[in-house]
């Protein structure tokens, strides 16, 4: 939008602190070369736009504003004179692509003095030139650490994940080499119990009856209830009784396997039934080994569903085998974060989820929204262990209007009043030094305001800390680059 010009006095603009050192020739040159505008309310440049122009107040009232999902929020509002917006880095040329970072309006008529970008740069070369190449360090400088900075955060992060990941991976890996090893002990020893039963005066009515038995008991392991500690204790008191009273050698040993496997007292005396009493220890031995491969067999199976489990919510989290902007489904990814960040909750932290299940997919990038997940889960943890080590970590999830929220909600120390406007600030943190970057919240600001269109923001007092993300349930018209 133009304004309309109006004189340059060079002794008006002398009068802005930001000119307020420079020469009359300089002050003659600004004004020869740049401009004065009167803007009626409403808007001066958009968020996106080339940046063609350098903006300082005479007088009057700026608004600046940034886009964030569907709604404009303000960032600044002032009446200052000499206050500047626009193409500030100019100076930097092509080197940076060179587009406004917010929007400006005004609300009652203001006079700007407007200086064309190029002639801004060329002005800044010609009589700052020190002051340039110190910006220019301090800017480059600052992209490449926050750059250096950032990959060394998400190494951390992947090495952290990758030690709870192993530590969830062990733990049913070993259990399946237990089981499989102890498996293959039962089945030689299976297969010398069928022997001797072979061997002893079995008719094949009988070998059928037992055979019979042997298969409906498979069928009753995979059915077995789940008991608490009193009622398989009262089980096994009486299985151990019936198998004394049948001398049953070690009965006390076996009465635990059955109980586990659902057989009872009444599926005893079916079996008792079905053989001569001689050759009942054989019989019940050769089903106590059925009944160990069985149980042996559904403890690899779960380990091995576990361990299918976790690589599943690997390729999850990391989004590997996806595309990078897709429909995604919320809870999905909060859950596979959570799994990979599972070797951070300690005993004394609980973790809690709140999800509204209802929520549609929402267009997004999967990878990048876990990081978000996992920035903001680490933080709660830190502040937990912080306070005494132990609290509740809620995950929620609702509807918001047009929008998803996503609440991480904490049980830590709290952030202080003098943080809370600095916490999302690159290089800021309030970890001891060397155990935060300062980038966490920052790449989760980026990624969620300016990728997704969202906003994130925090409510903090000691005990009850919540982040609370939202995204758009619907796709931009323009997707972030």
């Amino acid at each position: 939008m133009s304004g309309r010009p109006v004189p340059c006095a060079p002794q008006e603009i002398g009068s802005l602190f930001l000119f307020e050192k420079l020469t009359p020739e300089q002050l003659g040159r600004l004004c020869a070369e740049g401009r004065v505008e009167r803007f009626e309310p409403g808007p001066v440049y958009t968020e996106g736009e080339p940046a063609t122009c350098f903006y300082v107040m005479l007088e009057g009232t700026v608004v600046l504003y940034r886009r964030v999902g569907g709604d404009d929020v303000e960032v600044t509002r002032t009446s200052q004179r000499g206050v500047y917006a626009g193409s500030m880095q100019a100076y930097l040329g092509d080197r940076v692509r060179q587009v406004y970072n917010n929007s400006m309006r005004v609300t009652e008529p203001t006079r700007f003095f407007v200086l064309p970008a190029d002639t801004f740069a060329e002005i800044m070369q010609e009589w700052f030139p020190m002051a340039v190449h110190l910006l220019e360090g301090l800017f480059f400088g600052s992209k490449n650490t926050q750059r250096m900075i950032g990959q060394r955060e998400r190494l951390l992060a992947l090495g952290s994940l990758s030690a709870g990941l192993t530590h969830e991976l062990n733990n049913p890996a070993a259990a399946a080499v237990r089981a499989t090893a102890t498996l293959r002990e039962r089945v030689g020893k299976m297969r010398h119990k069928l022997a001797v039963i072979a061997q002893g005066a079995y008719s094949p009515e009988v070998m059928a009856k037992l055979i019979d038995i042997q298969e409906r008991t498979a069928e009753r392991v995979a059915k077995a209830p789940v008991l608490s500690p009193l009622e398989a204790s009262d089980r096994e008191d009486t299985v151990t009784d019936w198998l004394d009273d049948h001398d049953i050698q070690d009965g006390w040993r076996i009465a635990p396997t059955f109980v586990q496997a659902g057989l009872d007292v009444d599926w005893l005396d079916q079996v008792a039934a079905a053989v001569d009493e001689e050759m009942l220890p054989s019989a019940i031995g050769w089903l106590n080994y059925t009944v160990e491969t069985e149980l042996l067999m559904d403890e690899i199976h779960d380990s091995t569903t576990r361990i299918s489990h976790l690589v599943d919510a690997a390729k999850q989290y990391s989004q590997l085998d996806r595309a990078p902007f897709q429909d995604a489904d919320v809870h999905e990814l909060l859950d596979s974060t959570l799994l990979m960040l599972s070797g951070k909750f300690g005993p004394e932290i609980k973790v809690v989820k709140e999800y509204d299940r209802t929520l549609p997919k929402i267009p997004a990038y999967p990878a990048e929204l876990n990081q978000v997940w996992t920035n903001l889960i680490d933080n709660a943890v830190s502040a937990m262990n912080s306070a005494s080590g132990e609290g509740t970590l809620t995950v929620r999830t609702a509807r918001d209007h047009d929008r998803l929220l996503v609440e991480f909600r904490d049980t830590g120390v709290g952030i202080p009043a003098e943080d809370r406007g600095r916490i999302f600030d690159p290089f800021f943190t309030t970890k001891p030094v060397g155990e935060g970057t300062g980038l966490g919240l920052d790449i989760s600001w980026r990624i969620v305001v300016d990728k997704h269109h969202g906003s994130i923001h925090v409510e903090s007092e000691p005990g009850d800390t919540r982040f609370q993300v939202l995204l758009p349930l619907t796709a931009v018209e323009e997707e972030p680059a």
